[in-house]
């Protein structure tokens, strides 16, 4: 069965140049030009991933973004921007909402294509420990994260972090060791991204994100897992 990408974009050229592009990768398509359809599109059929335009009329990207991490039944499937606002500040941006990649315009089809492709293997490769601690838990199985027993929304991304520094107790890893080992081929992530996604963990396990107990900051080094004791 064909992995479906449901692609927010309102330029018909842009949007058949998108379409076919990812048909010849192998991709199902479902274009929408407007960002008050898709998550109505997303719930008739299963995306793999949704790839948005910012600027596009009605509820714009940003927000689409927003109300896909907030669905109990869409937070876990990845997000990917392709749009003309390229600045550092669109991309961090972007990237506290939740984002998993973000492409700029004007873009080449065939890295288009290949970052698509490398965010989905990204999530496609099984976590198989589940990791308990007295606060939360973070279930592989289900790549659910349950914080004093409550379902706590999680992205993806947000869970392979927590689980890769979880799985590490007590070592220290660099903002670029991070980057290597849960980005990987994800090229616009930088290191100030890695801080973007500890700030926002920290708002979901730490009972206070200024003073936490597990998510540490090494200063001058990078983060490290503290186990409860």
């Amino acid at each position: 069965m064909k992995q479906t990408i449901i692609v927010l974009e309102d330029d018909p050229d842009i949007s058949n140049l998108i379409r076919y592009h990812l048909h010849q990768a192998g991709f199902g398509v479902h274009v929408c030009a407007s960002g008050d359809k898709v998550l109505g599109q997303a719930r008739e059929r299963t995306p793999a991933l949704f790839l948005l335009d910012i600027m596009v009329p009605d509820t714009n990207g940003l927000d689409v973004c927003r109300r896909i991490r907030e669905s109990k039944d869409l937070a876990r499937f990845p997000v990917i921007f392709l749009t003309a606002k390229s600045s550092e500040e669109d991309k961090v941006r972007g990237l506290e909402l939740g984002a998993d990649d973000y492409i700029s315009k004007p873009f080449s089809p065939r890295e288009l294509v290949a970052r698509i492709r490398a965010v989905l293997r990204r999530f496609e490769q099984p976590l198989t420990t589940t990791i308990t601690t007295p606060d939360f838990e973070l279930d592989s199985d289900s790549v659910t994260l349950t914080v004093h027993g409550k379902l706590t929304e999680v992205t993806a991304t947000e869970f392979r972090l927590l689980h890769f520094l979880a799985s590490h107790p007590g070592k220290v890893f660099t903002r670029d060791q991070v980057l290597d080992a849960v980005w990987r081929e994800t090229s616009f992530v930088t290191p100030r991204s890695v801080d973007v996604y500890v700030r926002r963990l920290r708002e979901k396990i730490e009972t206070n994100p200024e003073e936490p107990r597990y998510l540490k900051t090494v200063r001058g080094a990078g983060y490290k897992f503290e186990a409860a004791k």
